[in-house]
């Protein structure tokens, strides 16, 4: 009798805050501190020049657009997302940064349509707005029935993973960390006395012998385990030696999935030991459309990641990834052409996996055969 399977969904970086907050039924203060942009309402105008008018105020549903109907469809057990977004009303732009996000709470519908399982919150923006802003993220967050990962009011609760329970029996477990290579300051970081987030100074043995530790700690038997990782720098293909590195002492500690996110486009896929390493899932949800530059990458093109886990073992027992582009802050179908340069480039840029279009559009990965074959 085959293997029962548990069948993941996770994304790269999921932005509510800015251009996609002002087009909601509740925006907040489109105030922001940028070098060239002091309103958030302008990455509503840069999109609607580009692709044509958003209906404001939109749905909550607006944002995911076919993405849902791709999730019901799939029926996934479990769905991850990296929320890297402040859900606050607060106005303390955190100093030093470029770039802040925050979504107004009232807003959380918007989220809450997905119906995310876990948001992973060991990112970048999530203290955008500064611990009091950090607290009201958590507490809005858990007001909406809304599980958390890789923050918290202390050292404890955001290195702890979520435990959710599977059908058929046993747990996933779903840690979270955010690195320094991400841009995460080192002052964010949650200590005993200290709200913030679990922070990776460096991608090193010694820190991933304590993240296995902690993996080690809270496993059971029939238990299958995420680590969410937000690291790297936002454009490229090439995957550093530490990073690697510490992807594979994740798998060899017990990771059954290490989830990469930080880049703004999909980076290489990564089979370790039969278990499944993204390197970079990109952007999902945002209101990146008409920014210039890095035309190269297609950051428009976002992927939603089918991962099915084989509940005995964790073993990777397919990957299928379905394309979506960006359009009028509202993820569409990829067109055909989209589809076929997305798949080309992740072919590309995987080493010796290869990725294969299925029908209707869906890309899955598939290893080849000894003799150079793709299998069916």
């Amino acid at each position: 009798m085959p293997d029962r399977l548990v069948t993941l969904f996770l994304c790269g970086d999921v932005m509510l805050g800015r251009g996609v907050d002002q087009i909601l039924p509740h925006p907040g203060d489109p105030a922001l501190r940028e070098a060239y942009v002091a309103d958030a309402r302008t990455y509503v105008r840069l999109a609607e020049a580009v692709n044509g008018p958003v209906p404001a105020p939109v749905a909550p549903s607006w944002p995911w657009g076919e993405a849902l109907a791709v999730l019901e469809e799939a029926a996934p057990d479990v769905r991850i997302v990296n929320l890297e977004t402040a859900v606050t009303r607060g106005g303390a732009f955190a100093p030093g940064k470029a770039v802040h996000y925050r979504m107004h709470p009232a807003n959380l519908p918007a989220l809450t349509v997905a119906r995310p399982d876990v948001c992973v919150l060991a990112n970048n923006h999530v203290l955008d707005f500064g611990r009091a802003g950090l607290t009201e993220t958590l507490g809005a967050l858990t007001g909406a029935g809304l599980r958390t990962a890789g923050a918290g009011r202390d050292a404890d609760e955001a290195y702890a993973p979520v435990a959710l329970p599977l059908a058929g029996g046993g747990r996933l477990l779903v840690f979270a960390l955010g690195a320094w290579c991400s841009g995460i300051p080192p002052g964010w970081a949650a200590t005993a006395e200290l709200s913030g987030v679990a922070y990776l100074p460096r991608l090193s043995p010694d820190r991933a012998a304590a993240a296995v530790a902690r993996i080690r700690s809270v496993r059971r038997p029939g238990d299958l385990v995420v680590v969410s990782v937000h690291w790297g720098s936002n454009w490229g293909y090439r995957v550093p030696r530490e990073q690697i590195r510490f992807a594979h002492a994740l798998v060899d500690g017990g990771a059954d999935v290490v989830h990469g996110h930080s880049s703004h486009h999909p980076r290489p896929v990564e089979v370790y030991r039969d278990r499944l390493v993204l390197h970079g899932c990109g952007d999902f949800v945002d209101d990146y459309e008409g920014i210039g530059g890095y035309e190269e990458y297609r950051d428009d093109l976002r992927l939603a990641y089918l991962v099915s886990l084989e509940a005995a073992t964790g073993r990777l027992a397919g990957l299928r990834m379905v394309p979506l582009r960006a359009r009028r802050l509202r993820l569409e179908a990829a067109a055909a052409e989209d589809r076929a340069w997305l798949g080309a480039t992740l072919d590309r840029i995987s080493g010796d996996l290869r990725v294969v279009p299925e029908q209707g559009g869906v890309l899955r990965l598939a290893r080849p055969a000894a003799d150079g074959s793709v299998p069916s």
